[in-house]
């Protein structure tokens, strides 16, 4: 066993700014900001501009709002935030959110309220463990930190959605379930035994290879479309 006291391998020293670095989960939302890209690069028509707004959208709502809420449940990463700082934080990141998607809706196709409507409920439903914790499940984190943001940026640069569209949320659907079987044992690990197995140590190892691997293939995507 190798000691370790921190509640994730990415989580600062508690207070002040490195609080707010914490909660961002880093590699984490990094890895969930590439399915965005993965969209709009499949997309058939390379649009920078919607890929921008597309990250913030998603930066905003799952990065800080939900990360917020999540917060809010539990104290999972033992942020010294206070809780009415991640209430405002959430709202005011998922409002934006929303907004910037009802505003790229009216300009592209309002079918996109399906998708904005979709993120902003999966971000609160999951989060806070609504209606019982019936979407705080496996499925339901695939769908929302998954195949959302690709099905969403592809819809909302193509305005339609086809069978490469469905392969790549497919594959978002299968990376983030295999991120969630490794990441449930090692968080459980690091938050109730304040430490770490061999075979913890190997999961989380794998977890930060794999966060990379994300990144890297967006910004392979991204030099593809633009050279």
């Amino acid at each position: 066993m190798s000691t370790t006291t921190r509640p994730a391998f990415y989580a600062l020293a508690p207070g002040g700014w490195r609080d707010y670095v914490t909660l961002l989960h880093p590699p984490y939302t990094a890895w969930h900001l590439s399915y965005v890209v993965l969209g709009a690069a499949l997309a058939p028509h390379w649009r920078p501009g919607i890929l921008g707004l597309a990250l913030v959208a998603f930066f905003l709502g799952m990065g800080i709002g939900a990360h917020a809420l999540d917060e809010l449940q539990g104290r999972p990463l033992q942020t010294r935030i206070s809780r009415r700082m991640l209430g405002v934080l959430a709202g005011a990141s998922l409002f934006t959110a929303t907004a910037i998607g009802v505003v790229t809706a009216v300009h592209t196709s309002l079918w996109l309220l399906v998708f904005v409507g979709a993120g902003a409920f999966l971000a609160v439903a999951y989060n806070l463990e609504l209606f019982g914790g019936r979407f705080h499940g496996m499925l339901w984190f695939t769908l929302a930190w998954g195949a959302l943001p690709v099905l969403a940026t592809y819809f909302a640069t193509s305005e339609t959605i086809r069978l490469e569209a469905v392969a790549a949320a497919f594959f978002a659907v299968l990376v983030s379930w295999t991120q969630r079987v490794l990441s449930t044992p090692v968080r459980a690990q690091r938050r109730q035994d304040g430490a770490l197995t061999d075979s913890g140590e190997q999961a989380e190892l794998a977890l930060r290879l794999l966060s990379a691997a994300m990144v890297a293939l967006a910004v392979a995507l991204v030099l593809l479309r633009v050279t």
